[in-house]
């Protein structure tokens, strides 16, 4: 657990960013750099309209805009976070407006850890893009091909093995490494062959992921 925790804490706190996962964390080390913290709750919108725009900025100067247009003859299904478009017959297009998310740093701190989980089902990050006037990141992901209905019962056994424990419906939380993990109903993780592969995921960062 303590070797895990350390190296989380190196991906989330440290400002290294290779490979696939470059633009991700250029991005993630950006909003770090700008996190705003301690607002009162009337400043948080403010806050966000800052971030938002600082991040425009940002996306702007890298060329980390989505430019490729995203047919809606492509889009395959929606849930309230994002939304997921055909990308070829290996991989989906995801884009999200995080709204499941205090801000973006958040937002990026989970497809972080996501990909340290779930290599198998990891987000690359393509870049932002303007939808009906709100700002989105994209992400593609490789499209599973279930087999078999997902049983819930099997996920939290492979949760709570992980020392995930269930709190309430299908939401986890792991206090050893300071991590809750939301969302896990059977459209969210499916299943291929028994194998159980986590393809939304909504992580989120406690006070207890700090302590070393």
């Amino acid at each position: 657990m303590k070797n895990i925790k350390d190296e989380l804490q190196n991906i989330i706190l440290g400002d290294e960013f290779t490979g696939k996962a470059s633009k991700l964390k250029k991005v993630q080390c950006f909003l770090k750099s700008n996190e705003g913290t301690g607002f009162p709750a009337e400043k948080q919108q403010q806050f966000k309209g800052e971030e938002t725009a600082k991040l425009l900025a940002f996306a702007e100067q890298e060329s980390l805009f989505y430019t490729p247009a995203i047919q809606a003859s492509d889009f395959i299904s929606e849930g309230a976070e994002q939304k997921v478009y055909r990308f070829d017959e290996a991989h989906v297009l995801k884009t999200n407006s995080r709204i499941f998310y205090e801000n973006w740093l958040d937002y990026f701190n989970s497809l972080l850890i996501h990909n340290y989980f779930f290599p198998a089902t990891a987000y690359t990050f393509l870049g932002f893009k303007m939808i009906n006037g709100e700002l989105n990141g994209v992400v593609l992901q490789d499209f599973i091909v279930t087999t078999e209905l997902t049983d819930l019962n099997a996920v939290k056994e492979f949760l709570e093995f992980n020392h995930f424990q269930n709190n309430r419906n299908n939401d986890y939380i792991n206090n050893g490494l300071g991590l809750i993990l939301e969302d896990l109903h059977d459209e969210n993780v499916l299943s291929a062959n028994d194998v159980l592969f986590f393809i939304d995921t909504i992580f989120y960062i406690t006070p207890d992921f700090y302590i070393s």
